[in-house]
């Protein structure tokens, strides 16, 4: 019987528990072999076999080191034992597309086999997953997508410890029998795929060593199986985004070695039984996130001495947090959000945690933030969004040195000056939503607010603040996005706002600002070119960022290159110049008091996917060249002056006659109004064909051929009508 790999303890570390398994295995993986003697013709005429099938384009250079003839113990991403039989077929990323083939288990003392991340297709030959010598089989990330044979095995004890066939497209049920001979498995990660039916729990009858058990993001259904009780040796049991209901069985709790317990995105019922939960001691991750679980977190939660994070995000739990959760020295993330809980959260004295993310939001705190949490001085995100906490900020929050995600909107908090005051000693800061707070308040102008150099994100919507956009923002040299939307300030957009070099989000929206659009705003750097794209920050948000209860991003550059004015009192013209902003997403200039035609230049914002210049005082076409933005997705000019026939083709032809309403002279098919064609413009002809017409003409004559010539003079007469009536077409075509 193989000897079974000895898996580590994880120790403290939660980042290293979802991998050490196939970590450890793949360690093993480049273990040093002697090349002294020859692999055998048939193993080099089964690796020959795999080469060959592989697609030109997806071979990855095995053409030119896999050559026939030569010892495919030196070939690349082969080892090979003392006496030259291949042990190892390591292949990962390598850029492989083609099919498995059955010749591979040709290689009879085959120990790892790797290809994972490639680009193979088809099946999973079942004699790999049978063979009786591979210990580590990982096909995770390709394209496998045949479902996985059952069969009967003539070795009822495989060697087979790891087995990774995640992030494929897998279906049906896990196979049964290949389960009833695995009695050597340690880690099996079935995550990623399609499969269906049941979980598969009778791999703790028959694998007694099974440590880690990954079936996230399948279709796996029904209730959680009792069975996972005799997994005596179980510490990962992850699976999350299926679709299974009813309880946690009481039995699971027995499984007392489990330091990951993860089931988030499912339908799961039911509360946190006090006297379960306490007997899983080891457990280092709790993860029941987005289900039904209901009732209140149990004082026995004091007792996880080993927790280092908590998620019970998105249920229906309520009641207040137990002080025994101070007890959790080693909690790093918590995140109850978007539950009923309610009361003071300094019940909890946070003074012995070493937390590094909270997320309390959308909750029923009430009171102010508690003095305790400003003793976590490595904590690098707090969410306190859409509760109840009023007050001010304590001068300990300088604490927070390492705070770099802060969110506080939707609360009562005051005194917008002192928090912004007191905040600035948070110098890692990158992104500060302190919405909805400060109602009535006065947008500080002071220009000596500084200490801000590292802020990317800041909201302060919907307060509603009075006041001017004040000088010191122009200081956020790293400023991403700005949302000063929903207040009540006035005056102009300062000139200032293009010196924001890094600013790709403007939302001042449902203000009081009036004035002309300034030509700056038309040369916003990071809007302008492409090439600024890939200078946004990719990093994940510490927490997501919550423009409502509902709508939320969890990545900077996942937001959309946005310029919002709508709902102010600006006044006169588009500015043409608008056609340089050619990254915009959305474009919003609604309910204003513009003036003048639509540039055509909007034509150039081939990106854009909004454009509302709804409500505002605009006349003359609607730009025909508007239907070259294939991506628009909503169109608005209600409430305008505009005439004219209203453009057709790609994606104009999707938009109902809500987006033209209140504007009595459109016509066109899609608004069921047919246009005048005795008001269809004619366009020039230009000068250089007008002399041309004439020499034809004065040549025909003098060749007397009088019926021609006739012709030609109908057609300078039309010329002359031409010219006289050269100032009907509209300006934006003759610029064209």
């Amino acid at each position: 019987m193989t000897q079974p790999l000895n898996l580590p303890s994880s120790g403290n570390s939660t980042s290293k528990l979802p991998v050490p398994f196939f970590g450890l295995a793949f360690v093993l993986l480049i273990s040093s072999a002697s090349l002294v003697s020859s692999c055998t013709e048939e193993e080099r005429s089964s690796l020959i076999d795999f080469r060959d099938g592989l697609s030109p384009e997806g071979n990855g250079g095995l053409n030119v080191s896999w050559v026939n003839g030569t010892d495919c113990c030196r070939w690349e991403g082969i080892n090979c034992s003392n006496d030259g039989v291949v042990t190892d077929v390591l292949l990962g990323s390598k850029g492989l597309k083609g099919i498995i083939p059955l010749s591979l288990s040709n290689l009879n003392e085959l120990l790892r086999l790797n290809l994972s991340r490639n680009s193979l297709y088809g099946s999973l030959p079942a004699e790999l997953m049978f063979s009786g010598s591979i210990i580590v089989l990982d096909v995770s990330f390709n394209d496998l997508s045949d479902p996985l044979q059952e069969r009967q095995s003539s070795n009822p004890d495989l060697p087979l410890q790891v087995l990774n066939i995640s992030s494929n497209f897998f279906k049906g049920q896990f196979p049964s029998t290949a389960l009833g001979v695995m009695k050597n498995l340690v880690a099996l990660n079935a995550s990623n795929n399609s499969f269906t039916g049941p979980m598969p729990s009778s791999v703790c009858n028959y694998a007694p060593s099974i440590a880690m058990l990954d079936l996230c993001s399948n279709k796996f259904s029904g209730t959680i199986s009792p069975d996972f009780a005799n997994c005596s040796m179980l510490k990962v049991l992850k699976a999350g985004h299926n679709n299974l209901t009813g309880a946690l069985p009481r039995e699971l709790f027995n499984a007392t070695s489990l330091e990951q317990l993860s089931f988030p995105n499912n339908d799961l019922q039911g509360i946190l039984d006090a006297s379960n939960l306490v007997k899983l001691t080891n457990l280092i991750i709790l993860d029941l996130g987005s289900n039904g679980i209901s009732g209140n977190i149990p004082d026995s939660i004091g007792q996880l001495s080993r927790l280092e994070e908590l998620h019970l995000d998105n249920n229906l739990m309520s009641g207040e947090l137990p002080s025994a959760l101070g007890n959790c020295t080693g909690l790093r993330y918590i995140t109850i959000r978007n539950n009923s809980f309610k009361g003071d959260l300094s019940r909890v004295n946070f003074t012995r945690l070493d937390l590094r993310t909270a997320d309390f939001s959308m909750n029923h705190f009430i009171g102010t933030v508690p003095e305790s949490i400003y003793a976590c001085s490595n904590l690098i995100a707090l969410q306190l969004a859409f509760n109840k906490f009023h007050g001010q900020f304590s001068p300990s929050i300088a604490n927070l040195r390492s705070l770099s995600f802060l969110s506080i909107a939707s609360n009562s908090f005051t005194n917008i000056t002192d928090a912004l005051q007191k905040l600035k000693s948070c110098s890692n800061l990158t992104s500060l939503l302190i919405g909805t707070n400060f109602k009535g308040e006065t947008i500080p102008q002071d220009e000596a607010i500084d200490g801000f150099g590292n802020l990317q994100v800041l909201t302060i919507d919907a307060c509603p603040l009075v006041g001017k956009i004040p000088l010191w923002l122009s200081k956020l040299a790293e400023l991403e996005m700005l949302d000063l939307s929903n207040n009540q300030l006035t005056g102009p957009i300062p000139s200032w706002i293009n010196t924001l070099q890094l600013l790709f989000y403007l939302d001042i929206s449902n203000n009081s600002l009036a004035g002309d659009i300034p030509i700056e705003l038309m040369n916003m750097p990071m809007i302008q070119y492409k090439r600024n794209a890939v200078r946004l920050d990719p990093k994940f948000l510490e927490l997501p960022v919550y423009l409502t209860a509902t709508r939320q991003y969890r990545v900077l550059n996942a937001f959309p290159v946005l310029l919002n004015l709508g709902n102010n009192r600006f006044t006169g013209s588009i500015p043409p110049e608008i056609g340089q902003l050619k990254m915009l997403d959305v474009l919003n200039f609604s309910s204003n008091n513009l003036s003048g035609e639509i540039p055509w230049q909007l034509s150039n914002l081939t990106s854009l996917q909004m454009l509302d210049l709804s409500n505002n005082q605009l006349t003359g076409e609607i730009p025909p060249t508007l239907s070259d933005l294939h991506f628009l997705s909503i169109f608005n000019v209600a409430n305008n002056e505009l005439e004219g026939s209203v453009p057709t083709g790609w994606q104009f032809d999707t938009f109902t006659d809500s987006s033209y309403s209140g504007n009595s002279k459109l016509c066109g098919p899609m608004i069921r109004v047919q246009c005048d064609s005795t008001k269809t413009h004619t366009a020039p002809v230009e000068n250089g064909h007008k002399k041309t017409i004439l020499a034809l003409a004065l040549g025909l004559i003098f060749g007397g051929l009088a019926a021609l010539a006739l012709l030609a003079c109908f057609l300078i007469a039309r010329l002359v009508y031409d010219d006289h009536t050269e100032n009907l077409v509209p300006l934006h075509r003759r610029q064209q």
